[in-house]
């Protein structure tokens, strides 16, 4: 089975619509690792996709946030702001959909999704020592995380954790063969507010029978996605960060 792994699209339609059609063709079945809606401008489009397309999704924690599920006092002021527009800008038949969506870890065929770690859907798995920890939590050998924003992932190979490079800037895919033997954490990155200085978008496709891993970079039109935030009167440093990746 060929997998296409999203994460943190985070209302941004843009880049959502951009990854669905350079990855076209290329997979069966789409995962979510959280955060559909949050500091972008079309929640309700991201989410109807998301609806239609995605087999397996959990929850992150401003699909929390922004469907009244969590309080908003440990957000800074510009996620709070952009929390709550969302809140009144959603649906309600979208806002029941991300209410419902369940907690990771999900198990999936051979794999875990979940949207932070293993053991908390909301700590970032940041460094090697966090993912350390993490691994000893698996339930299997691959497992799909987002939350950081961060392309990337680690690898367990026996001895240590390895920190995965992230793909060259000038190269749109990069494959990653899995050694059934290692255990990984994938993180295909954020679809819509990639935070590891490449603004485009992020995503991986996994072929579970070959054991191999695609990394994904997706480029997409960066100049709409901000108009849109900013008519929407949403911060201006929402759309700022996007032409930055940060």
């Amino acid at each position: 089975m060929r997998y296409l792994i999203i994460s943190d699209v985070h209302a941004n339609w843009q880049a959502l619509n951009a990854v669905a059609q350079f990855c076209e063709g290329k997979y069966e079945q789409v995962i979510c690792c959280g955060d559909l809606v949050g500091y972008g401008a079309d929640p309700n489009p991201v989410t109807d996709w998301v609806r239609k397309h995605c087999q397996i999704v959990v929850r992150g924690n401003h699909d929390r946030s922004c469907t009244g599920l969590d309080g908003l006092e440990w957000f800074n002021p510009v996620a709070r702001q952009a929390a709550l527009w969302t809140q009144h800008a959603l649906t309600r038949e979208n806002a029941d959909y991300i209410r419902s969506l369940p907690k990771g870890p999900l198990l999936v065929a051979d794999f875990q999704v979940v949207h932070g770690a293993p053991y908390d859907e909301d700590e970032y798995l940041i460094g090697s020592s966090e993912a350390a920890e993490a691994f000893g939590y698996l339930e299997r050998r691959v497992v799909f995380f987002g939350h950081t924003h961060v392309q990337g992932g680690f690898i367990w190979n026996h001895s240590r954790v390895e920190t995965i490079p992230r793909m060259p800037s000038d190269a749109q895919t990069h494959i990653l063969d899995i050694d059934p033997e290692c255990a990984y954490m994938i993180n295909p990155g954020s679809v819509g507010q990639p935070r590891d200085g490449d603004p485009r978008a992020a995503s991986v496709i996994y072929d579970s029978e070959a054991k191999v891993l695609t990394y994904v970079r997706t480029e997409y039109d960066i100049p709409g996605a901000q108009r849109q935030i900013r008519e929407s009167a949403l911060p201006a440093i929402l759309a700022d960060r996007l032409a930055v990746g940060r």
